[in-house]
């Protein structure tokens, strides 16, 4: 199986770099400002095409999946709470243009769980006007075995053609305890949507792991070696295991406060390849 991806706001490839490693890809494109980040993705994706910024590219090539986090600064908790008005997190807009222009199979979504009020609702609902169903799956570093928690929000979306053959396989797929359907037990549909969950993910909330227990489950869990799956953890703060130490000091804790963590990425695109390989064997 074979998908290729693009990705937007990509700042060192944690996204795309989870993605490839659940067995999707390859990379065609990715795009991301900052020079320093650019550099990184330049290393590791040399025969990449990359853009420069989301506001001035308008011939994106087609690709069948968009992945990316657009900046959380008006989101967050930490943030003055402009939510996607503001001047950094308003650049949704951009993701969304893209997505309606590209028309790509599947769409990933990551930003902040802290925040989600603030956004998690409205980009569903833009998804939904696209044409595009969505699910909402909330992974936190800690729930696979990080010595921190780190949770985040990723938004799944797929064309309603192929929601009938794909629902069923990825209602399986989803079935560790470590992965969370986000904000389904509160209401009786689906965002705006409008479509009843109330039993169709009835098993999947009553699994739902909480904080506490996601830390009393690393202390027993023997199916991740952590040596080898967090073997990579820089002694500075706001780090992301899996990623190379050996880069500038300021600008790596930087990329890295802004990055995705690999390993929660990837295990969104085990969901996505579950679901295809299910697809395929019907």
């Amino acid at each position: 199986m074979t998908l290729t991806i693009g990705s937007l706001f990509s700042g060192i490839g944690g996204l795309e770099l989870g993605l490839e490693r659940a067995g999707l890809g390859p990379v065609l494109w990715q795009c991301e400002i900052d020079p320093f980040c650019r550099q990184v993705l330049a290393k590791h994706w040399p025969s990449v095409t990359r853009y420069h910024d989301v506001t001035s590219t308008h011939a994106w090539p087609h690709v069948d999946i968009i992945c990316g986090g657009f900046p959380c600064q008006d989101l967050s908790g930490a943030g003055k709470g402009a939510g996607l008005e503001g001047e950094r997190s308003g650049l949704w807009r951009e993701f969304r243009r893209i997505i309606g222009e590209v028309r790509p199979r599947f769409v990933v979504v990551e930003n902040v769980k802290s925040g989600k009020s603030r956004w998690l609702r409205s980009v569903r609902g833009d998804l939904h006007m696209l044409g595009y169903r969505s699910r909402a799956l909330g992974i936190a570093a800690g729930d696979l075995g990080a010595p921190y928690w780190r949770p985040r929000i990723f938004v799944l979306a797929y064309g309603f053609s192929d929601e009938l053959r794909l629902e069923s396989k990825w209602r399986s797929a989803r079935s560790s305890r470590r992965l969370r359907w986000e904000g389904q037990a509160k209401s009786r549909d689906d965002g705006p949507t409008g479509r009843s969950l109330s039993l169709t993910f009835a098993d999947a909330e009553r699994r739902a792991l909480g904080r506490s227990g996601a830390r009393e489950e690393r202390k027993e869990r023997t199916d991740v070696d952590a040596s080898d799956w967090w073997a990579t953890e820089p002694n500075v703060g706001r780090v992301v295991p899996g990623i190379p130490r050996r880069v500038d000091r300021r600008k790596r804790i930087q990329a890295l406060g802004n990055c995705v963590v690999p390993q929660c990425a990837q295990k969104v695109g085990e969901v996505i390849r579950t679901g295809i390989e299910g697809e395929a064997r019907t």
